[in-house]
C-alpha cells in the first residue's frame, strides 16, 4: 500500500530487517518523526537515498531494500507503530513535499498500483 512506501522511504522511521514470518524490526519505532518531518535538512538525505541520488546510511540501505516487498504485501510485516508512522510520513510528503512525492512514486510505484489506494485520503491528513 501507499502507506508502506514512505515507511520504507525513511530509514529513520523503520528498520526493515525482517524476522522470518513475523514483523520488521521495531528497532527504529521510537524515532522522533516530528523532528525529521519538521527539518528538511534531516528529511532530504533519506529521500535522496531512496531515489538513488545520494548516499545512504546503513538503516537507509536496509529500508530501501524492503520497499517493494512492503508495497506488494500491504505492509503485512509492519508493527502498529510503523503503520501509524507511515501514514504521518506519507501525509507530510503528499501535502508538503509534492516534488519528492512524485519522484518517489515514479520510482517505486510508476503505475500507481499502490499509491492510488490512499493518496486522496492522505492528501487531507492533518499534520
Amino acid at each position: 500500500m501507499n502507506s508502506f512506501l514512505i515507511l520504507c522511504l525513511f530509514g529513520l522511521v523503520m528498520a526493515a530487517v525482517a524476522r522470518p514470518n513475523t514483523t520488521y524490526t521495531d528497532k527504529y519505532d521510537s524515532v522522533n518523526l516530528d523532528e525529521i518531518l519538521g527539518n528538511r535538512r534531516l528529511l532530504t538525505p533519506y529521500i535522496k537515498c531512496m531515489l538513488d541520488q545520494g548516499k545512504c546510511t546503513p538503516d537507509g540501505k536496509e529500508l530501501k531494500s524492503h520497499i517493494r516487498e512492503a508495497l506488494e504485501e500491504d505492509c503485512a510485516k509492519c508493527t502498529k507503530t510503523q503503520r501509524d508512522g507511515t501514514r504521518r510520513v506519507l501525509g507530510h510528503l503528499i501535502n508538503h513535499e509534492k516534488d519528492y512525492w512524485n519522484q518517489l512514486k515514479a520510482k517505486y510505484d510508476p503505475q500507481s498500483k499502490y499509491s492510488s489506494k490512499h493518496e486522496e485520503e492522505l492528501r487531507t491528513l492533518k499534520q
